[in-house]
């Protein structure tokens, strides 16, 4: 499989240059088997309808590359290097994992924005799905 044509030196031809480096052959094979679909559309402008899924079945892939692959779609993204994993609590449920700028990742005031952000979108999703059920309309937001 042929890697996405990006600009030369972009950020996310250098993050992938790291990447082939330091990965053995098939773990990089499969982190760009994961990211293709996504890169080819941030190269042909189709962001708006492209949900950022980075596989099918994002159980199949290890952690490791999972993770490596969302920063690498952040990468292109953003135009950013120094974008991190993080893990945010939101209480009972289990922790959500996103990518952040570094600054973001080290703040814990901004962390804790984030959350509650998400578990406000977390309720208003549960209130349309509860509409759309009463009103016999597919829940699946």
């Amino acid at each position: 499989m042929n890697e996405p044509e990006l600009p030369e030196n972009s950020p996310v031809d250098i993050y992938l240059d790291l990447l082939r480096a330091r990965m053995d052959s098939e773990d990089y094979r499969l982190l760009i088997e994961a990211v293709e679909p996504a890169l080819r559309a941030i190269e042909e402008h189709r962001l708006p309808e492209m949900e950022f899924a980075i596989d099918d079945r994002p159980e199949s892939l290890p952690p490791k590359i999972r993770d490596e692959a969302v920063l690498v779609i952040a990468a292109a993204v953003t135009g950013r290097l120094d974008n991190e994993v993080v893990e945010i609590s939101l209480g009972d449920e289990s922790p959500v994992r996103l990518v952040t700028d570094a600054d973001t990742a080290t703040d814990p005031e901004r962390l804790g924005e984030i959350a509650t952000y998400l578990r406000e979108r977390r309720q208003q999703d549960e209130v349309l799905r509860g509409i759309a059920e009463a009103s016999d309309l597919p829940t699946d937001l």
